[in-house]
Parts: structure tokens; C-alpha cells; sequence
């Protein structure tokens, strides 16, 4: 852990995870993420696709699953040469190499085939910018809980699990 990187406190429903960010290797991640964070974005958002042995991502949606608006989706940073590790954060994106805006994942479990292996889009991979540092009791609970298909998203948590706040800790 470095002094410089910034920790941020995200406040679930099922417990609170605090992840130390990557401020030097994922600049314009970094200063994403916690702009949203500031400015109360993530509040009320859920963890909407839950894999077991694999990933839990959220950010993006509410609890009625309504899509919260972003900013423009920012640079992809994955040849920073973070690795896609158990308890690590990355960005997640679309099919484009520069579309991740603000939803992020926490990996549960070394997902070395997310990382950066080329510059196609297919090999472009996903930036890592932290990881938990504390908290990674609450991930794998998030992890372990039971998912349904629901509107054409598969792997959403039967009962939400809601993103209360983000803060970033002094």
C-alpha cells in the first residue's frame, strides 16, 4: 500500500469493502471513479451481476434496475500491467476497448484472461485501478448469494444488494 493512494469506503447492504486505488498506474480510472463517488453517483446503486468463482459487478443500475446516466466513457488503461487477481477492482466495458464509464467489478478469484494481451478489442483486456484492502469477507457474501435472470440480465442477486455510499477516506 502506498501513501499516495487515495482508499475509498463503498457501503453495502451487506457490509462495508474499502479498496486502496492505483493512482499512478490508473490515473484517469482513478480520477473517475472517485469523481463519481464525490458526487454521490454510485449511492443507490446495486451489484447487479454476481458469478460465483468469478466476479461481482455493480454501479450501474438501481434497485427497480433503471441505468443511472455517466459522463463520456473514459480511456482504457488495462496495459498498465495491474493484473486481473482475487480482491483486485477494474472497469467494466462493453465490446469497445473505450467505452468503461462507471461500472466496476471485483474479481473473486485470479481472472488472468481479463488482462491486457494485445490491442485488438477482444485482447485489449479490463484496467485494473485498486484492491480491497479490507472487506473481502463482504465480497465473497455478495458472491455466494442467489442470482436470477431478470430482464434480460443474467446473474442478478434475487434480493439487491444495494451500494449505499462511496466515500473517499482522508
Amino acid at each position: 500500500m502506498s501513501a499516495s493512494n487515495p482508499l475509498v469506503q463503498i457501503d453495502t447492504s451487506l457490509g462495508e469493502i474499502v479498496l486502496e486505488l492505483f493512482a499512478e498506474q490508473a490515473p484517469v480510472t482513478v480520477e473517475n471513479f472517485i469523481a463519481y463517488a464525490k458526487a454521490g453517483r454510485y449511492d443507490g446503486t446495486i451489484f447487479h451481476r454476481v458469478i460465483k468463482g468469478f466476479m461481482i459487478q455493480g454501479g450501474g443500475y438501481t434497485v427497480e434496475m433503471e441505468e443511472k446516466p455517466t459522463r463520456p466513457p473514459i480511456v482504457n488503461e488495462a496495459r498498465n500491467k495491474l493484473k486481473n487477481k482475487t480482491g483486485t477492482v477494474a472497469m467494466a466495458r462493453t465490446t469497445e476497448v473505450d467505452s468503461a464509464a462507471a461500472q466496476f467489478f471485483i474479481n473473486t478469484e485470479d481472472n488472468k484472461f481479463l488482462d491486457n494481451t494485445g490491442t485488438s478489442a477482444q485482447d485489449f483486456g479490463y484496467c485494473v485501478f485498486g484492491q480491497v484492502v479490507d472487506g473481502m469477507k463482504v465480497v465473497y457474501t455478495i458472491e455466494q448469494q442467489a442470482t436470477t435472470k431478470v430482464a434480460g440480465h443474467d446473474d442478478l442477486p434475487k434480493e439487491a444488494i444495494v451500494i449505499n455510499h462511496v466515500e473517499v477516506l482522508d
